[in-house]
């Protein structure tokens, strides 16, 4: 107990408050209740035979069967309403391959879920190291998901077979007493067997098939390929509006227009002095400057 205190005290099962450890508590808990209501079920029904002879009748034949369902197997002794003497009767049908393939998975389900909550629980900072961890528990988490869809669809078929094989009904056509020409021989239904179990087997099978192909999200997530999708895009700027006179922004000023008060260049002034400047080095050049100079 000091160390359960100690984990809670630091926090060790906050993993179970989230979807990704609360839903892994559910499958172990539904695959315990799937594979024990099959595994554990045991039935029993009862007919009667009513022969012409009183002393030869049978009014209470009961019919034991259980897990894994192999009927073809089970037989009772029914009297043949002739010198006193039985006959044995076996059942039709073997089920067990539907019915172990349903509490196996369910078995490695119980197994698997526990393991992983104690990864969750005490070495769930190891477990998202490098996205191994994740990355495994979504692959057996998607074949737990179809293999529950599997063994469901198949058990359910089985069921149904089952209670076929086993309806006191149809197997007291099997009983040679009772199809004779003789009216005088009654054969019926005493008891039915009660079923309310494998029922609720199945149903069980199809709620871990929920559980298991919800949860493919929850473990999806935790391996974070779905985080670069899932990032904001960058703001875009938004373009000026409109103004008066259907431009946009405001006219470029001129720099030298918007300067009052500094220095404005005289450019009269700057292109007469740069013809001066000309003027004056074509005399120093030598040229002439007077056709009397050049008598």
């Amino acid at each position: 107990m000091d160390v359960v205190n100690q984990l809670v005290a630091q926090g060790q099962f906050r993993v179970l408050k989230v979807p990704l450890g609360f839903i892994k508590v559910l499958e172990w808990f539904f695959a315990i209740f799937a594979f024990s209501t099959c595994g554990s079920y045991s039935g029993t029904f009862q007919m009667s035979v009513e022969c012409k002879n009183r002393t030869e009748s049978d009014l209470s034949i009961e019919v034991d069967f259980e897990y894994p369902f192999r009927l073809h197997q089970v037989y009772f002794d029914a009297p043949t309403c002739k010198d006193g003497s039985k006959k044995r009767v076996f059942l039709v049908g073997d089920y067990s391959s539907s019915a172990e393939f349903f509490v196996t998975i369910g078995v490695f389900a119980f197994l698997y879920s526990m393991a992983a909550l104690s990864i969750y629980v005490f070495f769930f900072e190891k477990y998202k190291e490098n996205n191994k961890g994740p990355l495994i528990d979504l692959g057996v988490t998607g074949v737990f998901a179809f293999m529950w869809l599997v063994s469901s669809a198949a058990w359910a078929k089985g069921l149904s077979d089952v209670k076929t094989a086993t309806d006191p009904d149809e197997v007291v056509t099997m009983i040679p007493a009772c199809n004779l020409e003789d009216t005088a021989t009654r054969c019926r239904e005493v008891r039915d067997p009660v079923m309310s179990g494998l029922n609720t087997s199945v149903a069980f099978g199809f709620i871990n098939l929920v559980l298991w192909a919800g949860n493919l999200w929850f473990v999806f997530k935790e391996t974070g390929i779905i985080a670069p999708f899932m990032r904001a895009p960058p703001p875009q700027a938004k373009p000026a509006a409109p103004d008066a006179y259907g431009q946009q922004g405001a006219y470029e000023q001129d720099p030298y227009a918007s300067n009052q008060g500094g220095y404005q260049p005289d450019y009269s002034q700057q292109g007469y002095n740069q013809e001066a400047e000309y003027s004056q080095g074509y005399g120093q050049q030598g040229a002439p400057t007077s056709f009397s100079n050049q008598m």
